[in-house]
Parts: C-alpha cells; sequence; structure tokens
C-alpha cells in the first residue's frame, strides 16, 4: 500500500516512493559532458506514468535540463490524461544556462519557468527547485534570484520553493537567502556527509521543520546486486553512468560481497533490495521522501512495491554497519 508524507512546512502531501524523471529525458549533454540516460522509450515512459497514477504514486521529479526539456515534455502528454490537482509536479531551473552567464540571471529563471510551464502543459508548478548553488561569481545573482523566484510565487505561477545542492556548506551558504520549503539532496545506504554528526542535513531540515526529497536511493541501480561483474554493464552516449567507476568489474565485486549479509538477513531477490533501500533513506526522516528513477512500468511497479514497509532501528544499523 502506497504511504504518504507531508514534505515539512511546505504542506506538500507526497507518496513516500515518488517518482524520479531524470532517466525518461534521454541522453544528453552539457558542455561536451554526458549528464543524460540512454535507452529510454517514451511509449514506454508514459505507461511507466500512467501506472504510477493507478498505484498511487502522486508527486514527479523532473527538470528543465533533462533530456534538454524532454523529460518535461513526456511528462506533459501525461497530465493530459489524469486531474492536474492530484498531482505533485517539481522542476527546477540552474543547470541549463541557454546563452545566459549564468542560469541563475533573473531573467533567465523567469524564461525557464515558462518554458517548462509549456513543456508540462500547466499553468503553475507546486514545487520549483533552485536546481545547485551556483549563483555566479561571488553569489552575484543570488539575492535577485531569490527574490525572483518569491514574485514567481506571488503570482501563483510556483507553489512552493525548494533548493537541491551537492554539500552541506553549499546548502547553508544559499539556505538562508533562498529560503527554501525543501530540501532536494543525494541520499542513500553508502551514506555520506549529510548523515555525519556535524553536516547532519535531515537534524538541521527536521528543526527547521522543512521536507526533503532525497535522488539516487538506489545508486544508480547499483545497490541492487544485478550488475554482472564478469561482464560490467555497456552504456550509451550521453548516459552518465560511464563515467561511474561503480560499474567496474572491480566496483561490482566489490560491492557484492558488502551486500552478501544484507541479502542473508531481508532476502536475495532484487524486490528485497528495492524495499531495503527505499526503506533506508526514508527512515532518516518522516518529513522525506525517496524518488528513484525509472524507464517503464515494471521499474515503476517495483519502486511502488517498496512503500509502506518500513525498517526497525535495528535494521538500519544493520544495514549502515554492513556497507561502511
Amino acid at each position: 500500500m502506497m504511504e504518504y508524507r507531508v514534505l515539512g512546512r511546505s504542506g506538500l502531501k507526497v507518496s513516500e516512493v515518488s517518482l524520479g524523471c531524470w532517466a525518461i529525458g534521454g541522453p544528453s549533454w552539457r558542455d561536451g559532458n554526458p549528464v543524460g540516460w540512454s535507452g529510454n522509450n517514451d511509449e514506454e515512459s508514459i505507461a511507466g506514468l500512467r501506472r504510477a497514477f493507478e498505484l498511487g504514486i502522486n508527486h514527479l521529479d523532473t527538470a528543465d535540463v533533462y533530456g534538454d526539456g524532454h523529460s518535461e515534455r513526456v511528462i506533459g502528454k501525461f497530465l493530459k490524461e489524469v486531474p492536474r490537482d492530484q498531482m505533485v509536479i517539481a522542476t527546477k531551473v540552474g543547470w541549463f544556462r541557454g546563452t545566459a552567464p549564468n542560469a541563475m540571471q533573473p531573467i533567465h529563471i523567469r524564461h525557464q519557468l515558462e518554458q517548462s510551464l509549456m513543456n508540462l502543459g500547466t499553468d503553475y508548478l507546486d514545487l520549483h527547485y533552485f536546481h545547485n548553488t551556483n549563483f555566479g561569481p561571488d553569489d552575484l545573482y543570488l539575492e535577485e534570484a531569490a527574490d525572483t523566484m518569491r514574485q514567481l510565487q506571488k503570482e501563483g505561477k510556483v507553489r512552493v520553493i525548494g533548493q537541491s545542492g551537492y554539500s552541506y556548506r553549499d546548502l547553508m551558504r544559499v539556505s538562508p537567502v533562498t529560503r527554501p520549503d525543501v530540501l532536494q539532496f543525494h541520499y542513500n545506504a553508502f551514506g555520506n556527509e549529510f548523515d555525519k554528526a556535524e553536516t547532519n542535513l535531515f537534524k538541521w531540515a527536521d528543526e527547521n521543520n522543512v521536507g526533503m526529497v532525497l535522488f539516487g536511493p538506489l545508486a544508480q541501480g547499483l545497490l541492487l546486486d544485478k550488475f554482472d561483474p564478469e561482464n560490467p554493464p555497456q552504456f550509451g552516449e550521453g548516459d552518465i553512468r560511464a563515467e561511474n567507476s561503480g560499474f567496474t568489474k572491480d566496483g561490482l565485486l566489490a560491492l557484492r560481497s558488502k551486500l552478501q549479509p544484507i541479502k542473508e538477513r531481508f532476502g536475495a531477490d532484487t524486490q528485497d533490495l528495492i524495499r531495503v533501500m527505499l526503506q533506508f533513506a526514508l527512515a532518516q526522516s518522516p518529513n522525506a521522501c525517496v524518488i528513484p528513477g525509472f524507464k517503464n512500468a515494471r521499474q515503476v511497479e517495483s519502486n511502488a512495491a517498496g512503500a509502506g514497509k518500513p525498517l526497525t532501528a535495528e535494521d538500519v544499523a544493520f544495514i549502515r554497519e554492513a556497507l561502511r
């Protein structure tokens, strides 16, 4: 059964297992580097979104840069089929800069929002993120960018302002100005600085009643032990995974041995591991949801099946010990 959570003071009620829509944007590049995913198919993407709706997943997370608008346009087709007010739609600005000197230049933020609304076929966003903490040299655009986002909120085009980031220090630097009601950051059972004592973002967000959206809960599938170390996966052009050393023979073998005790305790099936890894991330805060990615209806079903089956504190400690 799908469980729902309120993302802190934002008031947004979302499925605890929501959907990340990066992969359905397809391959893409930025400044010559691959930043997308290969192997997408629009018909399968739409089928996945339909299945998600049937299973009670109500929160879709995308960005202007995912396939340079392609992910948003795929979601836009799907949104024509369902009641808009039953969905929580989030997108982001900050990596795709077009001809602007910086993607957070205020006029560019406004332009990208209008383009995102057009791509999605909607007149408002439930959640709009600053996709990173790069506001130009010496935070040149930070104040103005924050003011612009709040103006868009006043105009009714953005309901909730979010801030995505990649380090505790960066998020603490910009959040007093952007004043987000939701934070988005990378987190899974490998752990990172966000669960360490001196840089614990979960603690900070809970104390401030800020919602959290956690991406990468399955580590691009690595935590599911579904790749053969003797035949590591090959990725197409424009696929960001091609640069991840975790997908090499050595990386996969090292991870397999760490996952062994987890499989013995919780089950060795991929579905068992999906549930364990999603619930590990969800256990960090009642104000958090996870956004695993997908490319088809089968993957959506697997992700959704991981909902509503929480881990005990002992389970969480066991997993942490095994993987670190």
